[in-house]
């Protein structure tokens, strides 16, 4: 089992992996974020990517997710792992918690970069459940377990399930918008995730955002409004955090998986066989050869 670690602000590095080899990829879909970091953690072969690159020189909106995800299905990935910083809106969702979000809500205008098919190829995916839910359950295990082991963190909660809104940024979000999504009864606010899920979904590999809160967004009349300086001082915070549960929760991913996610694509693909253009054929031959 190949595991794939996606890391988000904050997360730049995979600290504890053996006999590191960088892999500068080239993708039907451009080049991803950075090279992705190849080791070897527990046994397991683990392949790092820092979402915004090394020194975080890419926007939310400038993020290639389609080379990200193609990069990781190239090596073999079948099971990743996001971490990201997100705005809570909610008050039981306090700075700090992490959320394992099992729905989304998409406020992007990035359609048609969050899906591998066009150009000739038409596939239709379910995306109800857009998350893994065995290996939600894994995570949660490992964060819960990390938490209770250590005092400094024993406050904060792990919450397996909720509605992650997916907005463009780079700007945080206005008052208004903030309250309207509380009205919605939405959980969480972040800027990349949705199209990782919906694409990993299309390359058939499973996914879990493991969202760690750095607000209140900007809706908490008791608290002062979002800034770059709250983010960031919690952010090196939850970054701490994230590298402690990934040591505890890699060990635990290399069994072999149980879930529905390694067939996604089965029978979504609409467009006939003899109709699809070669080029094209060409391009996904990593997503849709065993299909096609």
């Amino acid at each position: 089992m190949k595991i794939g670690i996606i890391g988000g602000s904050g997360v730049y590095d995979l600290e504890g992996l053996k006999n590191v080899v960088r892999k500068k990829l080239k993708t039907p879909f451009g080049s991803p974020s950075d090279e992705y970091v190849c080791g070897k953690f527990g046994g397991v072969d683990v392949y790092f990517l820092p979402r915004h690159g090394k020194g975080h020189s890419i926007l939310p909106s400038e993020i290639n997710h389609r080379a990200n995800i193609y990069g990781f299905k190239m090596l073999g990935v079948e099971r990743i792992l996001s971490i990201s910083a997100v705005g809570s809106l909610k008050q039981k969702l306090r700075p700090r918690d992490i959320v394992l979000p099992d729905q989304y809500f998409d406020r992007t205008k990035k359609s048609l970069e969050h899906t591998f098919f066009g150009k000739g190829i038409v596939a239709h995916l379910a995306f109800a459940e857009p998350t893994c839910a065995e290996l939600r359950k894994l995570i949660g295990v490992s964060a819960r377990k990390v938490i209770a082991n250590d005092k400094t963190h024993k406050n904060l909660r792990v919450n397996e399930g909720g509605i992650y809104v997916s907005m463009e940024g780079p700007a945080f979000s206005t008052k208004a918008e903030s309250h309207a999504y509380r009205q919605l009864d939405f959980d969480i606010i972040g800027m990349t995730s949705i199209g990782e899920a919906k694409l990993c979904r299309e390359a058939e590999i499973c996914y879990q955002a493991m969202a760690m809160v750095t607000d209140y967004d900007c809706w908490h009349e008791n608290e002062e409004s979002v800034t770059l300086e709250m983010v960031i001082g919690n952010l090196v915070a939850n970054t701490k955090l994230a590298k402690e549960i990934l040591k505890e929760l890699i060990p635990r991913l290399a069994g072999e998986r149980k879930c529905c996610c390694g067939d996604a694509l089965r029978n979504a693909i609409v467009t006939r066989k003899e109709i699809i253009p070669r080029a094209t054929k060409t391009a996904l031959k990593a997503i849709i050869s065993k299909y096609i």
